[in-house]
């Protein structure tokens, strides 16, 4: 098994384009070998050693500010266990200024720490020691949601609603929830949903099938791009926070199948 600070055998050798990764990790050794890791792949990445720098250098990059090297960051890294602020309240933090995507790293992979960091906002975990392939793995999936383009047609622009959708201008139309598939923009009552990038394309996959029941697994391929059997927990947790978000009955729950968009 390849392990940090080794490079091991995926599809890409390198990123194409260089992408700011920011890893907030309180054990030198760790942080360390997955920094030289990542950047062996052509990543660049900026390191905190605990929640609060973590805080603020991704704050530093938000706003253009800070020394050599500060810039906007595409993707953090965040430890579960961390001093000054945990990798949960931080992930807390970030979640209230930003949609940035979010992966989480767990020691123990215990259920309550993969289940809190979920909740906060987190938009996948990994257990430590992380195979490298699998962490990049994880990060390329991570950033194909988050740079998804109105350009590239989803089949929800396809879709129809028992409530009439507009499909010439992308626009469904669920009840009080409205879903732009090519301005990818969600209201619900008439105001702006704020969705993460994976909550979105959570969205768009119930919305081009509506009143279908989607299982788990789909939704991890088509969803999290996964291709293997991954952890359902994440689509649960994602789903949750979704119907927080617009409604808590919009999406109906069909045990033993998985989860459906309710039409009216």
């Amino acid at each position: 098994m390849t392990h940090y600070g080794q490079v091991g055998s995926v599809s890409e050798a390198r990123v194409p384009n260089p992408v700011s990764v920011l890893l907030v990790e309180d054990d030198a050794v760790i942080r360390r070998a997955v920094q030289l890791a990542l950047e062996r792949y052509g990543y660049q990445v900026a390191v905190a050693a605990d929640g609060l720098s973590g805080l603020e250098a991704f704050r530093a990059g938000r706003h253009g500010a800070g020394g050599h090297g500060a810039g906007r960051h595409d993707l953090l890294i965040l430890d579960v266990m961390l001093p000054e602020l945990d990798g949960i309240g931080l992930c807390h933090r970030i979640r209230e200024e930003s949609p940035v995507p979010v992966l989480m790293m767990s020691a123990r992979g215990d259920a309550l720490d993969v289940v809190a960091g979920l909740e906060a906002g987190a938009d996948d975990y990994v257990i430590k020691p992380v195979d490298t392939a699998v962490l990049v793995a994880r990060i390329r999936a991570l950033l194909r949601r988050a740079t998804f383009q109105p350009s590239q047609r989803h089949p929800a622009t396809a879709a129809r609603t028992a409530g009439g959708a507009n499909a010439a201008e992308g626009l469904l139309v669920f009840g009080d929830l409205s879903v732009d598939t090519l301005g990818f923009e969600v209201r619900r009552a008439g105001r702006t949903v704020p969705l993460t990038p994976t909550e979105l394309r959570l969205l768009l996959e119930f919305a081009a099938a509506p009143g279908a029941v989607l299982d788990r697994l789909r939704l991890l391929r088509d969803v999290w791009d996964y291709g293997w059997e991954g952890d359902t927990r994440v689509v649960d947790l994602c789903v949750l926070r979704l119907r927080k978000k617009i409604g808590s009955t919009r999406i109906e729950t069909v045990r033993g199948f998985g989860y459906k968009l309710v039409r009216d």
